[in-house]
């Protein structure tokens, strides 16, 4: 029936009210409000970097290729296979078995329950693959374990990636997995691009390593110090790794006033620490971030605290980007850019203007065809459409989402969806009053029996934007997010608002033509 509880009218309208307030905060001046949520403009309005940039897996194969070297030779001379000439060489792990042991090196390495060559349940396959060929057996990983292995990398890189702009206080970011071994990154109003390119441009692998003038068993290599400008020789053998930081923060040195970071690790990290500060006392410790040595200071006493002192020629703002790579954690895998764009505000703005001109023309073509073909119902039409928006903005508002130029296009085109319920609803009341019923009967009958029409249109386009948002990236689901939005909104603002209204204005012309 056309009538209306108050508890109904209550509900509708403060339900009204309540979300549409929402709207009205996107235009406040003021920070100092009690509630701060607004709408957000994606990069395509308000400006800011993309980039894309690309995980190069090669240096992590190696590491993962050379971990496998100690636990292989474990085994081996465990299951008492004699080899000799082990060696690396290009990612491919070489030594020499004499043909006796062919078979039980087969079955130790194809065993599923092996824990050197790894079982990938996802892939059905081995993570490695070998050959053997006069005696020579070659190890390396196989299709499968390169796929996985670069699969997590960019998985993890990700992680690492939204970490550091977190950091850095960017709103709506956009981090995205592109292909196999690819990150879009999206960052809407970013002034300072550079920056965010050195800090993910670094790899913050981190580790402290003893300076020595001796042959050591683990090797060494020589290192320019970035503070000083000596050449020193450091020991391949890592003390600690940047693994056991649990923070790191910017501060400035008492003594000298000068920029410093402190860092804390640890349970084992801390212990490890006190280990090799206590047995090197005197001696020097290199700090090696990214294959550079930081600085090299003298052990001066053990360091049993857990916590440490990083310094070197840094100014501040290079202290706190060191803090914040260290918080963040290392890359797996060093990060290429391979595709850059900047969107100035501009060209955002002008976006902007694009989007609301063509909202406006469309909103007004729509309200002066509404009361041309519908009079007095047009009008109601269109007080139900001017709800229907600021509703829309109001939960838009509300989930602090953001809105792109496709987002735009969304808004729009819930506008000619919002007009057609009305359009469905009033035809549907004129093919009822032809029938000879009286007004009430005629626009109660409209507005039922063109519902249900309603709810199938709207439903299906539901349902191909939530598809879209699901299997979307970026813009696409800028445009779904607003446009299912816009569907719940128009179904509301339809049967219940201008419902209402249209209610009052029959209710009170019972007898009088109203549509013809």
């Amino acid at each position: 029936m056309l009538n209306f509880s108050k508890t109904k009218i209550v509900v509708v309208y403060l339900t009204f009210i309540i979300v549409s307030f929402f709207s009205f905060l996107n235009f406040k001046q003021s920070d100092n409000f009690f509630i701060k949520k607004k709408i957000n403009l994606g990069l395509d309005l308000q400006g800011g970097s993309y980039l894309l940039l690309e995980v190069d897996s090669s240096p992590l194969e190696k590491r993962h290729i050379q971990s496998k070297v100690i636990p292989l030779k474990k085994k081996l001379i465990e299951n008492n296979i004699i080899f000799k000439n082990f060696s690396i060489n290009d990612n491919v792990i070489i030594f020499n078995i004499d043909n006796l042991n062919n078979n039980k090196f087969e079955k130790l390495f194809n065993d599923k329950n092996n824990d050197i060559n790894l079982f990938l349940t996802k892939f059905n396959a081995f993570e490695l693959d070998y050959e053997f060929v006069k005696n020579e057996i070659k190890i390396k990983l196989s299709k499968h374990g390169v796929l996985n292995l670069r699969s997590a990398a960019v998985d993890q890189s990700i992680e690492i990636v939204r970490r550091r702009i977190d950091e850095i206080g960017t709103k709506e970011p956009s981090i995205l997995k592109r292909g196999s071994n690819r990150i879009l990154v999206e960052l809407p109003g970013v002034k300072n691009p550079e920056r965010i390119k050195d800090l993910l441009g670094k790899t913050a692998q981190l580790s402290f390593r003893l300076v020595t003038d001796e042959k050591s068993d683990f090797g060494s290599e020589t290192f320019n110090l970035n503070d000083t400008g000596e050449d020193i020789i450091v020991s391949k053998r890592v003390i600690l790794s940047g693994s056991n930081l649990i923070d790191a923060q910017p501060k400035y040195d008492n003594l000298n006033n000068q920029p410093i970071v402190t860092f804390t690790l640890d349970r084992l990290g801390a212990k490890r620490f006190g280990q090799a500060t206590s047995k090197n006392i005197g001696k020097k410790i290199a700090i090696i971030l990214d294959n550079e040595a930081i600085s090299a200071p003298v052990i001066q006493d053990s360091i049993t605290g857990g916590k440490g002192v990083i310094s070197g020629s840094f100014t501040f703002q290079e202290a706190t980007d060191l803090s914040l790579l260290l918080r963040s954690g290392a890359l797996p895998a060093p990060l290429s850019i391979v595709e850059e764009r900047t969107v100035g505000p501009d060209l955002g703005q002008d976006s902007i203007d694009a989007g609301s001109l063509s909202l406006i023309v469309g909103f007004a073509l729509v309200i002066l065809f509404m009361i041309v073909k519908y009079k007095f119902f047009g009008i109601i039409a269109n007080i139900s459409l001017i709800s229907n928006l600021l509703m829309l903005m109001g939960i838009l508002t509300l989930l602090e989402a953001t809105l792109t130029l496709p987002g735009i296009a969304g808004i729009i085109l819930t506008v000619g969806m919002a007009v057609d319920a009305n359009v469905l609803i009033f035809e549907r009341v004129k093919e009822e009053l032809k029938k000879e019923n009286s007004n009430i009967q005629a626009f109660d009958l409209g507005f039922k029996r063109s519902i249900v029409t309603i709810l199938d249109a709207n439903i299906t386009t539901l349902i191909a934007a939530i598809i879209l948002f699901i299997f979307g990236s970026g813009p696409i689901k800028g445009f779904a997010v607003t446009l299912s939005i816009g569907l719940i909104t128009t179904l509301f603002s339809a049967y219940f608002i201008s419902r209402h209204l249209s209610s009052i204005i029959v209710l009170k012309n019972k007898e009088k033509k109203l549509l013809a």
